[in-house]
C-alpha cells in the first residue's frame, strides 16, 4: 500500500498572491506563465510571501533490460557513469543548476551497478528491470517500492526545508519504456511515440520500434491502471518520478518537471491521483510527439520552448533562474503605490 497524502492548495493565499502581482506597476498578466507560476507556488506553500529556496534537483537513476535488444547506442555502464558524475557534482545539470545555487542529487532506485559516491542517496528497488519486451519490466510489488522511494525520498528533502525540487531522470533505455508508457496511457501508436532517442541509426530505430511492440503485446498493459502499465512496461525512475509527484503533494513541495520521460510519469502520477496535478510545474516542452500530448492532458504549460533533448533533468534547472526573476519582481519595490501612480485595472487602462 503506497503512504501518501492528499493535500490541496490553499485558494487564500493564491487569491492573496494574485493582488499582489496586480500591485506591481506593470500591465496586468504581463508576466504570464512566470505570474501563473508564482500564484501556484503561494497556493502550495499556504501563504503570499513565495519562497523559491531552499530547493534541490533530483535525478533518478535506473536501468533497463530491454537494451539487451539493442534499443539504445550505449550499453548499461553509462548509466552508473553519469550518476557517479552527478553524485560528484560534475554532470552538466550540475553545471546548469549551479548558475541558480541549486544542489543536486542522483537518487539510484534501480541501477544494476552499485555506486560508491558519497553524494549520491542510496533507495535501490532492484538491480535493473526485466527486458520488458520478453514480459513484465517487473511485479506490481517491485513498482510499489519504487513509487514509494520517489514518495519517501521527497519527504525527506521536506524535512529538510525544501521547497521546490527538480525532477530529473538519468537511465539508458528509457526512452523505449516511456515510449511504451505513452502507448499505453494515451493510445499513441508505437510508430507515433518512438523517436531516435540520443541518436539511434535507421536500423536501430527499427529495432526500437519492433521491441515497444512487443512489450506492449506480450504485456498487454492496463490504461485503467497506471501501476500496472509503469509495472509492466515502464521503469524503476518512471516508478520513483511518479512517487516524487506524489510525494511533492503529501509535503506541500512544489515539483519542476522535466522533459518526456519525466512526464510520462507525471501523467502516471496524475491517473493515480489527480490532486497532484496542482503541485507539478512544466519545465519545457521538447521535440517528441508524446510531450505535448502529455502537458496537454496534465494542463500545464511549459515556461521554455527551446528544442531541449539532453534529460538528466536539464531542463528543470534551466527554468529556475526564470521563477526566481519572477520571485523577485512579485517580492519587489517597483509597485503602483510606490509610483504614486494609479493602478490597471481589467478591461482597460489606468484609472
Amino acid at each position: 500500500m503506497l503512504l501518501y497524502t492528499i493535500n490541496r492548495p490553499d485558494a487564500a493565499a493564491m487569491k492573496a498572491a494574485k493582488a499582489r502581482w496586480d500591485a506591481v506597476a506593470k500591465p496586468l498578466d504581463s508576466l504570464g506563465l512566470l505570474e501563473d507560476a508564482i500564484t501556484r507556488i503561494a497556493g502550495i506553500q499556504g501563504t503570499p510571501d513565495v519562497l523559491l529556496t531552499p530547493r534541490c534537483g533530483l535525478i533518478f537513476c535506473a536501468d533497463h533490460g530491454i537494451v539487451k535488444q539493442g534499443v539504445s547506442q550505449t550499453d548499461q555502464s553509462v548509466t552508473a557513469l553519469v550518476a557517479r558524475a552527478i553524485a560528484r557534482g560534475t554532470s552538466n545539470v550540475n553545471i546548469m543548476a549551479a548558475v541558480s545555487d541549486t544542489p543536486v542529487y542522483a537518487v539510484d532506485v534501480g541501477m544494476v551497478t552499485d555506486v560508491d559516491e558519497p553524494g549520491l542517496i542510496r533507495k535501490k528497488a532492484l538491480y535493473g528491470t526485466n527486458d520488458m519486451s520478453l514480459g513484465p519490466a517487473m511485479t506490481r510489488a517491485d513498482a510499489e517500492i519504487a513509487i514509494q522511494a520517489g514518495i519517501d525520498t521527497v519527504r525527506e528533502m521536506s524535512g529538510k526545508g525544501i521547497k521546490l525540487i527538480a525532477i530529473g531522470e538519468m537511465g539508458i533505455g528509457n526512452t523505449s519504456a516511456t515510449a511504451a508508457v505513452s502507448c499505453a496511457l494515451m493510445g499513441m501508436t508505437v510508430d507515433e511515440a518512438v523517436d531516435r532517442g540520443a541518436g539511434l541509426s535507421d536500423e536501430g530505430l527499427s529495432r526500437k520500434r519492433i521491441a515497444v511492440q512487443n512489450a506492449l503485446s506480450i504485456n498487454k498493459p492496463d490504461a485503467g491502471d497506471p501501476i500496472d502499465v509503469i509495472a509492466k512496461v515502464g521503469g524503476l525512475e518512471l516508478c520513483a518520478m511518479a512517487g516524487a509527484c506524489l510525494g511533492g503533494m503529501s509535503c506541500d513541495a512544489a515539483i519542476v518537471i522535466d522533459g518526456v520521460i519525466v512526464e510520462a510519469a507525471a501523467l502516471a502520477a496524475y491517473r493515480l491521483c489527480p490532486e497532484c496535478r496542482e503541485y507539478m510545474f512544466a519545465s519545457h516542452i521538447g521535440k517528441e510527439p508524446a510531450a505535448a500530448r502529455i502537458l496537454e492532458e496534465l494542463d500545464l504549460k511549459p515556461l521554455i520552448c527551446a528544442e531541449l533533448a539532453l534529460g538528466e533533468g536539464t531542463g528543470a534547472v534551466a527554468a529556475l533562474p526564470l521563477m526566481d526573476m519572477a520571485q523577485r519582481v512579485y517580492a519587489g519595490v517597483h509597485t503602483f503605490d510606490g509610483l504614486g501612480m494609479a493602478a490597471y485595472r481589467e478591461k482597460g487602462g489606468a484609472v
